[in-house]
């Protein structure tokens, strides 16, 4: 692809509301790649416009770098379609829906494990009496989804 189909960095960043250093990090991070023109600066193929929004948004509900580095590694290099992103969206679905009831759990217990003043779940006489959920494992059980034995 010639440099006069592709976009330089500062075009690339104002159409896709991010900033110029935030680019270089995703091209840092391999999350996009661009050609170097003679005079060493970024160009980016229009296709590349997608992947700025789509990084922002999958941070925004808590992925990873990495993991959205390894969904992005999926797509065809120049220009997924609606179906390679609907396929990616489809694989994301079972994660993002874990997310959803950890963070539905967080939301409805989150009065009652801090709300009393104790903030222990260890010495919690009401939800935890003898620190039975420590039986059970480590790690927030109730939001991993064990049922209160209290």
């Amino acid at each position: 692809m010639t440099v006069e189909h592709q976009l330089p960095i500062g075009a690339v960043a104002a159409r896709a509301g991010v900033s110029v250093s935030a680019l270089r990090f995703y091209e840092d991070r391999g999350l996009i790649s661009s050609t170097r023109s003679s005079g060493g600066h970024r160009h980016y193929a229009r296709g590349v416009l997608r992947r700025p929004a789509f990084i922002q948004v999958a941070q925004r509900v808590g992925l990873s770098l990495e993991d959205i580095g390894l969904a992005l590694a999926s797509l065809p290099a120049e220009g997924p379609t609606a179906k390679d992103w609907a396929r990616l969206s489809a694989s994301w679905r079972p994660v993002l829906d874990e997310r959803i009831r950890m963070l539905e759990g967080l939301r409805d217990q989150l009065a009652s494990c801090i709300g009393c003043g104790c903030l222990s779940l260890e010495h919690c006489s009401l939800r935890n009496p003898g620190d039975r959920v420590g039986a059970t494992g480590q790690g927030p059980r109730y939001l991993l989804g064990d049922e209160s034995i209290a």
